[in-house]
């Protein structure tokens, strides 16, 4: 039988090959996890290219085909730490709560992906460890306290705060005592209670909000 123009004829035992580009992203990203665990575990100054290979299952040279040094690894690291928190936010934003409420449903959000995302747990480290970077790595905290500036100034247009309270300092007092309880909770119970923690800044800094939550929060 003669094979349809256009066609190649199927040779036995052939498999389509994944193309290259997307094999490489694959590796960057199996590579970036492995970096993000050593991270989390030994901190920047401890961490070597061989421990990535290793975690990674990829050889030494393969790391360093895709990041030339350490300094490479600790910026793609913290790169996507940074890009974890706007998608943390839209999560909540589609939650619809009102607007203080959704201050609340963010720490608590952040708090759960801090207790169980590597790649979080390994920027929130980067945060603590950038003066050891050699590259500069983005500025902490400016953005997650520019969100929930933002939520804070609805939540006063929709009367849910007291007229003596200003937003951009409640959010300073919020963000300062959410890190703070992080970094806490990490060194003492390997962020064990960072949810529990979290709940006693909202009930004691935004009380009001708590009410506000949906169920599952």
């Amino acid at each position: 039988m003669t094979e349809p123009l256009g066609r190649s004829p199927a040779l036995p035992g052939s498999t389509r090959k994944e193309p290259k580009q997307q094999r490489a992203l694959r590796t960057r990203a199996r590579i970036v996890r492995a970096a993000a665990d050593a991270f989390a575990r030994k901190g920047f100054p401890n961490v070597t290219i061989q421990d990535v290979a290793e975690l990674s299952g990829i050889t030494k040279g393969a790391v360093y085909f895709h990041y030339a040094n350490k300094e490479a690894l600790a910026v793609a690291v913290a790169d996507e730490f940074y890009r974890r928190i706007p998608d943390i936010a839209e999560s909540v934003e589609e939650l619809g709560l009102p607007p203080l409420a959704s201050v609340a449903a963010l720490l608590l959000s952040t708090a759960e992906a801090l207790q169980s995302d590597t790649i979080m747990q390994a920027g929130a480290r980067l945060q603590l460890e950038r003066a050891m970077i050699e590259p500069d790595l983005p500025m902490p905290y400016q953005g997650y306290t520019s969100l929930i500036v933002s939520s804070l100034h609805k939540a006063e247009e929709a009367g849910e705060l007291s007229c003596a309270t200003d937003p951009p300092s409640l959010a300073q007092v919020l963000v300062s005592a959410f890190f703070g309880a992080q970094h806490i909770s990490w060194v003492l119970n390997d962020r064990a209670d960072i949810r529990d923690r979290t709940l006693t800044i909202i009930r004691t800094v935004i009380p009001s909000a708590e009410e506000l939550l949906l169920p599952e929060q």
